[in-house]
This record gives structure tokens, C-alpha cells and sequence, in this order.
């Protein structure tokens, strides 16, 4: 080893001597031979086994998330979890993985996006692409046939990720599903209804919600001479309607999926219109459209849909989009999807759509594909699309410069004097006891300014001050950190005061 440190030596002054020449600007024959007998050494010295060079990184599309981070997270979730809980949700919770055939064929074309993992052992297993499936598969497997459930988890995807726009590798997914027998758009009115009531919560922006129905879609591809076969295809097609335009819809429909040039045009004069139950009644009179069972069927509910918004006071909120298809493969009625308006440029412009933030839909089909008897369980629900969310609260913070809370800390125990460490004990020992959140900072003689400006920075606004004089009165100071107030409290009541001063929830957003 005494052999190796000097030639590292060696190679350091060599590398140093390399350096000086370059930023003497040393001819180029010296710097050259300079050079050689650093790369010797080099070469003599080896590779370190001991020492493995990687690099420190998350795996692409993924990230870590600061204490501020979280914190503004924990919000965004306590909002969502309240509003459906308010709802009468009950909360289930699936594996991460799957059996591969569990996820197999119920994504259209972004099955090439579900992580698959090695075989550990006789069973092929893929990372759970949404929450959706496991939870038909949770109905299937436990024979259930009405639930009410909502259920927060990572799901994982082998997309491009976009982490600016909040789109990952690894995610959170919002979901809220109900279950069962019922009539009609009633369970689908209260999604949207719970959709909006957590959008307007969170106060990230105006939003929109736009609605469509799978029968109205696959009614109107009938009409227009789309192939059964490439409905699903098509369907996609549309999908992107919201991201390009629509001659390059077009374009894609006819160069890559074979579609004639008439048929596109035909389904570009449906799927470029948008309004609200006018719309619906509008189609309801198309001569065409009219004629197909499942279109009328679907547009026969978006009106009774339409009605029940009307009662709930959101259908402002909420427009019917022919546009809106939903790429995934599963869904079998109503669909939706909600987007962040921009503010227009000029005034008399449309607002513009600028991102997802939730979305979802009836599936009356996917629980019978994992009954053995193929028994169907309706089902209607919504995802919210939460790191979207996180990123638009986290850049709104910034720009705000809004100082963020990480700790729920109610109180500092504090001294006044030296040799009061038993005694910060004893105190914070009864305050955590009681329920109190509360810290010490972990000196045995802290300085008083240290202590206050500890407070300041975390935001903790109340400081418990133990001195020699407060022990003999059977009292503590109670010292407001915003105000500097300070207050003689006896020992036995400074619980209760407390409680009192710091019941308000604290804001972080």
C-alpha cells in the first residue's frame, strides 16, 4: 500500500506540472512529453480495486422529493383524501406488482409501456401500469360486487418522462371507483362532482371538464366507415387530438392506419365539435348518428348526465367534446377529462387547454374479464393526476416566494441560562406526553438567540423559556415568536395555552 500512496503522489504532482505548462501556454512539444509521463504513471498505478467509480443519480423519469417538497405534497393529498372521504369512500391497497397477464391486453397501445420484471421463479410479474386493473382484479378475486373505494399509490411507466410538466417514470395516482348495480349517471354525475370540487380546493387555476362517451364514439366510427377492426386504433388517433392538430391526426390516420382520405374527413366533422347539452340534443336530431343503437344509447345518457350536473351546480364547468377518446381500452361509456385553462391572449379568444390534471370513466367490462363466469360489475371512476398538481403548486410557491412549513413543531422548549438541560427534558418530556408537537435543540447550554433564531427559521411559533427565576415561581415564559411577546404561564395550565394559541391549521400553499 506504501508503494501505491507514492506513486499517487507521483501522478498528482505529474497531473499539477501538466496543468502549470497549459496555463503557461508552454510550447506544445513540452506540454506533449509532460502529458506521456503522466499517462505512464498512470498506467503503472492500475486501476483501484477498492475504490468503484458511479454515478449518483436517480433512474431516469424518477426523483426525490426535499422535506419543502413533501410538505406541499402532504397538503395536495389531505385535500383530495378529505374530499373523498366526505364522499364515503373506503380506502383498499393493492401490490405494486402484478401477475403479467393480469395487465396484459387491457391497455390498448400503451401495453409497450408496463415495466415487466425478471422471472424470480415461475411467475412472469410486470410493475402496476394504473390502479385501475388491480382493482377489477381486487372485485374479481374477492367476488365483490358494490364498493365504494378510493386508493393511493405509485404506478410505473415506461414513458418518456417530461419532469417539468410533472409527467415520470414513477407516479402517484388519485383514484376514486364505484362499484355496482345503479341507474343511471348518477354514480358518474357525483366523479365529475367530486372532480371539480377538488380542483377548485386545490386553487390551481381555471379548469375545464371535458365529457364524451365510448358508444357515442365507436357509434359515430360505425357511420363514418371505420372498420370494427380499427376502432381501437382510431380511437387513439383521436386521443391526441388535445396534444396536435388535426391534420396531423388526419395524416396519421390515413399514411400509418390505412384509413381512406373520405372516412377521416368524415370523422374530423364530429370530432372538431364541442358545447354543451345543446350539442347532445343537436346530435340526437343527426339523421345519421341518430340511426346507430350505441350512439343514441350513449348520447341518451350524457343528456340525463347533463341534468344531474345541472343540480349539483357544476355544469359551466363541463363540456361535451367529441374529441375526447381516452387511449385506453377498457372503457365502455362515459369518459372524462379534466384540463387547466391559460388565460387568452387576447380578449374574445378561447381559453386554451394547457394539461391534464384528471381524468377518468365507466368501465362496466373489466371485472368480467377476470370473473371465471365472466360476471360484470359496473364501475365508474376518476384518477386525479397529483404530480401534474405538485408541479404547478411547487412553481406558483416559488414564484410567490412563499416560505413553506416542513414541520408540524408547535412549540420550542427553551432556557434562559446555562446547566437547564433536566429541566428542557422534564418539560418537553410532559408537553410530547400531552400531544404537544414540540423540539429542544440538542445542546446542553444552548444560547438563548440561537434557540429564537432556530424558531424564526422553521417557522415554529411559540418558544417555552425555562429560567432559574420561572422554576422557583412554579411558572414557564411563553414567548410568541412573530410578536415577541412573552408571558408568564403557570406550569400546570401550559398545555391547555398551547393548544389554544396554535389550534389554527397551518397553511403551507
Amino acid at each position: 500500500m506504501a508503494g501505491r500512496a507514492a506513486l499517487e503522489e507521483l501522478v498528482r504532482l505529474q497531473g499539477e506540472r501538466v496543468r502549470g505548462l497549459k496555463q503557461q501556454k508552454a510550447n506544445a512539444e513540452q506540454i506533449e512529453e509532460e502529458v506521456a509521463k503522466l499517462l505512464k504513471l498512470k498506467a503503472q498505478l492500475g486501476p483501484d480495486e477498492g475504490k468503484q467509480k458511479f454515478v449518483l443519480k436517480t433512474p431516469k423519469g424518477t426523483r426525490d422529493y426535499s422535506p419543502r417538497q413533501m410538505a406541499v405534497r402532504e397538503k395536495v393529498f389531505d385535500v383530495i383524501i378529505s374530499c373523498f372521504k366526505r364522499h364515503g369512500a373506503e380506502v383498499i391497497d393493492t401490490p405494486v406488482f402484478e401477475l403479467k397477464e393480469t395487465l396484459t391486453g387491457k391497455y390498448g397501445e400503451d401495453s409497450k409501456l408496463i415495466y415487466d420484471l425478471k422471472d424470480q421463479g415461475g411467475e412472469l410479474l410486470s410493475l402496476r401500469y394504473d390502479l385501475t386493473v388491480p382493482f377489477a382484479r381486487y372485485l374479481a378475486m374477492n367476488k365483490l360486487t358494490n364498493i365504494k373505494r378510493y386508493h393511493i399509490a405509485k404506478v410505473y411507466r415506461r414513458d418518456n418522462p417530461a419532469m417539468t410538466r410533472g409527467r415520470y417514470r414513477e407516479f402517484y395516482q388519485c383514484d376514486f371507483d364505484i362499484a355496482g348495480q345503479f341507474d343511471p349517471m348518477i354514480p358518474d354525475a357525483e366523479c365529475l362532482k367530486i372532480m371539480c370540487e377538488i380542483l377548485s380546493s386545490l386553487q390551481i387555476g381555471d379548469f375545464l371538464v371535458k365529457v364524451n362517451d365510448r358508444r357515442i364514439l365507436d357509434g359515430m366510427f360505425a357511420i363514418c366507415g371505420v372498420p370494427d377492426s380499427k376502432f381501437r386504433t382510431i380511437c387513439s388517433s383521436v386521443d391526441k387530438l388535445d396534444k396536435v392538430s388535426w391534420e396531423e391526426v388526419k395524416n396519421e390516420m390515413v399514411g400509418e392506419k390505412g384509413l381512406t382520405p373520405e372516412v377521416a374527413n368524415r370523422i374530423g366533422d364530429y370530432v372538431q365539435q364541442h358545447g354543451g347539452v345543446s350539442l347532445v340534443e343537436q346530435l340526437l336530431q343527426d339523421p345519421k348518428l341518430s340511426q346507430n343503437k350505441q350512439a343514441l344509447e350513449g348520447l341518451g345518457d350524457l343528456k340525463l348526465l347533463f341534468e344531474y350536473l345541472m343540480l349539483f351546480g357544476i355544469a359551466d364547468k363541463i363540456s361535451f367534446d367529441l374529441s375526447l377518446a381516452r387511449g385506453l381500452d377498457y372503457y365502455t361509456g362515459v369518459i372524462y377529462e379534466a384540463v387547466l385553462l391559460q388565460t387568452p391572449a387576447q380578449a374574445g379568444e378561447e381559453p386554451l387547454g394547457v394539461g391534464s390534471v384528471a381524468a377518468g370513466g365507466r368501465y362496466d367490462g373489466l371485472v368480467g374479464m377476470f370473473d371465471p363466469k365472466g360476471r360484470k360489475v359496473p364501475c365508474v371512476g376518476l384518477s386525479i393526476g397529483v404530480e401534474r398538481i405538485f408541479s404547478i403548486v411547487e412553481q406558483r410557491l416559488e414564484a410567490l416566494e412563499e416560505k413553506v412549513r416542513t414541520t408540524e413543531t408547535q412549540v420550542l422548549v427553551a432556557s434562559a441560562q446555562k446547566k437547564l438541560l433536566e429541566e428542557r427534558l422534564k418539560l418537553i418530556s410532559e408537553l410530547w406526553d400531552a400531544g404537544i408537537k414540540a423540539e429542544l435543540l440538542y445542546k446542553k447550554n444552548p444560547k438563548l438567540l440561537n434557540q429564537l433564531q432556530y424558531c424564526e427559521e422553521s417557522g415554529i411559533p411559540l418558544v417555552a423559556i425555562i429560567g432559574e427565576q420561572e422554576l422557583k415561581d412554579g411558572v414557564i415564559k411563553l414567548r410568541s415568536v412573530a410578536s415577541r411577546e412573552e408571558v408568564d404561564i403557570r406550569r400546570e395550565d401550559l398545555v391547555e395555552e398551547i393548544k389554544r394559541r396554535t389550534s389554527q391549521p397551518l397553511c403551507i400553499c
